[in-house]
C-alpha cells in the first residue's frame, strides 16, 4: 500500500502568527529605512552648517593663552565685519591660525619695547593679556595696515608669530574663516568668547 503525502492545513493560529511575522518584518524594514534616511539627512545638514556657517575648530599651540588653550574646541561664525578685539581664524600656509584683531585697514599700529600696543596713537586696553611683550617683530613701526586687511596678534605675545612678523603679515579678508564665538570643549570652560 502506498502512502500519500498529505499536507496538513495550517491552523488559524499558525496563519495569524505567520501573518504577524511578515507584517512585523515589513514594519521593521520601513522603520529602519526611515531612520537611516533621517540620520543621513541630519548628518548632511550638520556638515553643511559646519562648513558654511559655523566651522568647528580645535586649538593647537599656545599663542592664544590664556584666552584659548591647546586642545580646546571652538565654533567660529562666518562673516566679514571684524572689529578690534575680535578673535578670528584664518588660513595661513594650509593651516588655520587663530589670533586677535588689533587694527583694521588704514589704521596705524605702534608697539613699545615693553609690548604696549597703540592704535592711531591711542594705547590699546588689553585686559585679556597676562604679560606684554614685543615678541617676534620684524616690521617697521609705526605700521599702517593695508586696505582690505586686518592686523592680528596672539594673546601670548612672547611666543605668538603674527602680523608683527612679515612671515605672517596682515590678514586679507579672503583668508578669514570666521570669528571665534563659542568654546564647546572642555565643558568646564564652555561659553562665549570675544
Amino acid at each position: 500500500m502506498k502512502k500519500k503525502n498529505v499536507l496538513e492545513k495550517p491552523s488559524t493560529q499558525q496563519l495569524e502568527a505567520e501573518l504577524g511575522r511578515v507584517k512585523y518584518k515589513r514594519r521593521y524594514r520601513t522603520v529602519l529605512k526611515s531612520t537611516v534616511y533621517t540620520l543621513i539627512t541630519v548628518a548632511a545638514v550638520a556638515v553643511l552648517v559646519a562648513t558654511l556657517w559655523l566651522p568647528v575648530l580645535q586649538i593647537y599651540g599656545n599663542s592664544m593663552t590664556p584666552t584659548l588653550q591647546d586642545g580646546e574646541i571652538v565654533f567660529s561664525m562666518k562673516g566679514s565685519d571684524f572689529k578690534q578685539g575680535d578673535i578670528i581664524a584664518f588660513y595661513y600656509n594650509n593651516k588655520i591660525l587663530i589670533k586677535r584683531v588689533i587694527a583694521g585697514p588704514g589704521e596705524w599700529v605702534n608697539i613699545d619695547e615693553d609690548g604696549t600696543v597703540y592704535v592711531n596713537d591711542v594705547e590699546l586696553e588689553e585686559p585679556y593679556l597676562i604679560e606684554k611683550a614685543l615678541g617676534d617683530c620684524n616690521i617697521e613701526l609705526p605700521y599702517q595696515v593695508p586696505d582690505g586687511r586686518v592686523f592680528v596678534m596672539g594673546d601670548h605675545r612672547s611666543t605668538s608669530v603674527d602680523s608683527r612678523n612679515t612671515a605672517v603679515g596682515c590678514v586679507a579678508q579672503e583668508q578669514i574663516v570666521g570669528k571665534i564665538m563659542f568654546r564647546v570643549w572642555p565643558i568646564k570652560r564652555l561659553g562665549t568668547l570675544g
